[in-house]
């Protein structure tokens, strides 16, 4: 049997001619996403590595779940994850103004695309190829 299209991807990006369901994959990715309640924890284990960032461009920070923020917390979530953006002069961060569902913000702004390999610390992030299959214009027949 064949490779599912997430096999595919995977198998794409991994330099690999086949991949399948429990391997384990070293893999190049096009957009690494945190968000408000992800990207804090990310943050901070990323601090005790002590490295740059790897590359600016193929990072995305949403502020989407506590903006505007709704109590002590969320506030310092947001502000944590604004300085690691500002410092590290993140290319695709999104914040009050300027941002919206990361889920739909990303293939809207033409961040992510068909074929993409996207770690994101949030269950919906697998959503992306289903979205951006959805949106693709479709072409008459000849």
């Amino acid at each position: 049997m064949g490779m599912t299209m997430t096999e595919k991807i995977l198998a794409r990006h991994a330099g690999r001619p086949e991949v399948s369901a429990g391997d384990l994959l070293v893999s190049q990715v096009d957009l690494v996403l945190a968000n408000d309640i992800t990207g804090p924890p990310a943050i901070n284990e990323f601090k005790k590595i002590g490295k740059p960032v790897f590359d600016k461009t193929k990072i995305s920070l949403v502020m989407d779940h506590f903006t505007p923020n709704k109590d002590i917390q969320s506030a310092q979530n947001c502000k944590q994850v604004r300085e690691f953006a500002k410092k590290y002069d993140i290319t695709h961060y999104y914040d009050v103004g300027n941002m919206g569902i990361e889920h739909a913000l990303l293939p809207e702004q033409g961040v992510v695309t068909c074929g993409d390999c996207i770690i994101g610390a949030d269950s919906h992030t697998c959503t992306y190829l289903s979205l951006i299959h959805i949106s693709e214009p479709t072409r008459p027949e000849p």
